[in-house]
């Protein structure tokens, strides 16, 4: 008997033991439990104002404040009126022209722009023109104001002392700007005269429109194989 009550009070002791570490091990995982900033990107709004991500010097608003001076009617008369509403001529124009500034000439690639690039996302107000859209406004609909626009924007940003380029054309990543002011500084050698500038813009907008017109004919392509594709659609 004496044996058999020495047994089972050590297998008390150890089984007490036991259970009190396993406590002690789950107080302390939980004292030592990692805690995270709130994270949700399926919430069915996001609220934050992205103006507020877009700096005071940033090529986008340059490019927003030179065509909402545009006068609307001066806009408004390239379209006929009834139908679906078509998107603003003020947003696309922004649209295509800060794509411009950054070296993105294809529809396809503004069109990615506006889905990946926040100043595009801000100009766009977070709408989406797709590609098509894109080309037939520039292409058709906007074609000669969109050539004079493209070089109203540079020669005024170098009239205004804005800027100083060594290329034909803008590089948001390459600005340095002064404090509340659009004075951009360019890091390499600038551009010597406005004829040099406009030979460049001259050879920029015909790279453009060469892009536009085969881009255009892709278009096309793509419509004519989705209608054989699929006759009864």
């Amino acid at each position: 008997m004496s044996n058999l009550s020495t047994t089972i009070e050590n297998y008390t002791m150890q089984t007490s033991l036991t259970l009190e570490v396993k406590e002690e091990n789950m107080v302390s995982q939980k004292q030592y439990s990692p805690t995270f900033k709130p994270y949700n990107n399926h919430q069915v709004q996001v609220i934050f104002d992205i103006q507020e991500m877009i700096p005071s010097h940033h090529v986008a608003r340059v490019v927003d404040e030179m065509v909402e001076s545009i006068p609307d009617e001066k806009l408004f008369s390239h379209y006929p009126g009834g139908g679906r509403p078509p998107f603003h001529p003020k947003m696309m124009l922004k649209v295509i022209l800060f794509g411009y500034s950054q070296k993105v000439y294809s529809c396809r690639g503004i069109e990615k722009l506006t889905l990946e690039n926040l100043p595009t996302m801000w100009l766009a107000a977070m709408q989406q023109p797709d590609y098509r859209t894109i080309n037939e406004f520039r292409g058709k609909r906007m074609k000669s104001m969109m050539d004079e626009l493209f070089e109203t924007m540079i020669l005024k940003l170098i009239e205004d002392n804005h800027i100083t380029m060594e290329h034909y054309f803008l590089d948001g990543t390459k600005i340095e700007a002064d404090a509340n002011k659009y004075s951009f500084v360019w890091k390499k050698s600038t551009v010597r005269s406005e004829e040099s500038l406009k030979e460049k813009i001259k050879y920029t907008l015909q790279h453009i429109e060469e892009m536009t017109k085969a881009e255009e004919l892709d278009i096309l392509k793509e419509s004519l194989e989705k209608a054989e594709s699929d006759p009864s659609g």
